[in-house]
């Protein structure tokens, strides 16, 4: 679970505890307590619970003070999370230094027939599981043992991690109507959609619930769930499991991160936020002046069409369960660097002609639908159409140990292209007309790069480097040196004949 939201919680809390209290019995996603708030005992407790919710698929589970165990008699309790303290320092931030990794939890206090009553409501495990003290726990029935007891259980827990996306979670839980209409940008969605937005707020939550951008909960209470937060958040800070994926643009000072000179970071989901990132960007890339018959104006050195496929594959691509890394942009008077979190699912060498897989289905799936980025398979032949038009060179596409980084060059000259630069852009250039049912030839080698015919051997050297770098292959090898023509080296020659 990510963060509650508290503002007049109690009648919720009240309807919650009375649920939760009507049950027979303790259950893996329930515990009650009177007055037992022994602090390293509540921190098992909440591994015991965020493990035990993973494995059921549940969106939270229940720690709750002030019902009697035995029972079920709401009784109260003395316990006040907000001022019990261990050694001096506050309850929360004690066991949030015990857990690893970070997993929502929230204290909530409020009364039931006159009684003062306590939840904690812990979040599932996301990924791994939830160790406190280096040391995690489950609940067995309604007894909490460590999770290296029961192996069987601890393999439930991975192939629930397998099975559950991160769309699927919860970013904020037990929110009013009111309070997610606040939160929710449900004006750019209707918008995107082409739709009016409805009159009705019922009808509004119910197409955000249809869409899977929130749910209810078992308390009655509104969740936002991650995507519905990543797409439409008006304020991405307000969801903490998201507020360090907003896209950061930094503008530097030369062709070095020496000095900046400024840095921007969004505020609003990625749809609707994302022709405000797009005008942004472009509106810091240097320009270059052309001069038409009549008039001179400015030409931005990179094709807007590919910097918003770029923009929208970092946005949808990226791996959101690395913690303390977002997508970022950054502008050199050079180059222009795109850089998500997360490797790439596919061979980046196959980016062209590959349908593009994605962590993030739902997430990819909406933005396609709602019209940001390119249909499926097409992103990558556009981008490539777009910087051979520009006769920019090809883009560098660099593998880190966490992270995928694209990164654009300016305007370069043939002469000023190192080899490696030239066997890059002769690659992409046999990528893209093999997916369009074209060969690469010295004719349209020397189209690409601007050569005259009569300098026919400069093209002939560029194909000849490419060919020995091992990433273009001669389709039919037979051929005569003029008649030569040329296939990506995955291509195969049976399915070339299919042209």
């Amino acid at each position: 679970m990510a963060e509650h939201v508290n503002g007049g919680v109690d009648d919720a809390v009240a309807r919650l505890v009375r649920r939760l209290a009507s049950s027979p019995r303790e259950d893996e996603h329930c515990e009650f307590k009177v007055n037992n708030t022994e602090p390293r005992e509540i921190g098992e407790y909440i591994s015991a619970l965020a493990i035990s919710a993973a494995v059921a698929g549940a969106d939270e589970s229940y720690l709750v003070w002030g019902i009697r165990d035995s029972d079920h008699e709401v009784v109260g309790t003395t316990f006040d999370p907000d001022s019990a303290k261990v050694g001096g320092e506050e309850l929360k931030n004690w066991l949030l230094h015990g857990l690893t990794p970070h997993v929502g939890f929230d204290f909530q206090a409020g009364e039931l027939d006159g009684h003062h009553v306590v939840v904690l409501r812990v979040g599932p495990a996301r990924f791994q599981p939830i160790k406190f003290k280096g040391v995690a726990y489950l609940r067995v029935g309604s007894y909490k043992k460590k999770l290296s007891e029961h192996p069987e259980v601890e393999r439930l827990l991975w192939r629930a991690f397998e099975s559950r996306s991160f769309e699927a979670g919860v970013a904020l839980s037990g929110l009013t109507a009111a309070e997610v209409m606040a939160r929710v940008d449900f004006e750019s969605y209707f918008t995107m959609l082409g739709r009016g937005v409805p009159e009705s707020r019922t009808e509004i939550l119910e197409t955000l619930r249809a869409d899977d951008m929130i749910a209810l909960n078992a308390a009655d209470e509104w969740n936002v769930t991650n995507l519905g937060s990543a797409l439409f958040a008006r304020d991405l800070t307000q969801f903490p499991s998201l507020a360090r994926k907003a896209m950061r643009v930094i503008v530097y000072d030369g062709n070095t991160r020496h000095k900046t000179i400024r840095e921007q970071i969004g505020v609003k989901g990625y749809a609707c936020g994302f022709e405000g990132l797009v005008s942004y960007v472009n509106g810091q890339l240097p320009t270059n002046e052309a001069v038409g018959e009549a008039l001179r104006r400015d030409v931005r050195v990179y094709p807007e069409l590919a910097i918003r496929e770029l923009l929208a594959n970092a946005l949808i691509h990226q791996d959101f369960t690395l913690t303390g890394a977002g997508p970022m942009v950054e502008i050199f008077d050079d180059r222009l660097e795109i850089t998500n979190p997360g490797k790439p699912l596919v061979d980046t060498r196959r980016f062209v002609d590959y349908p593009p897989r994605s962590r993030n289905e739902a997430l990819a799936s909406l933005m396609r639908r709602m019209g940001v980025c390119e249909e499926r398979g097409s992103g990558w032949d556009r981008i490539g159409f777009e910087i051979e038009l520009h006769q920019l060179p090809a883009p560098s596409i660099e593998v880190y140990e966490d992270s995928l980084k694209v990164v654009l060059f300016g305007l370069r000259s043939l002469t000023q292209m190192d080899r490696e630069d030239r066997i890059r852009a002769v690659y992409l250039h046999a990528c893209l007309r093999y997916v369009a049912r074209e060969h690469t030839t010295n004719a349209s080698i020397r189209k690409r790069f601007g050569i005259a015919e009569r300098n026919a051997a400069a093209a002939t050297r560029l194909i000849s480097d490419a060919v020995a770098a091992g990433v273009i292959v001669p389709y039919d090898p037979t051929a005569g040196r003029k008649f030569m023509r040329y296939v990506p080296y995955w291509a195969d020659t049976q399915q070339a004949e299919s042209f």
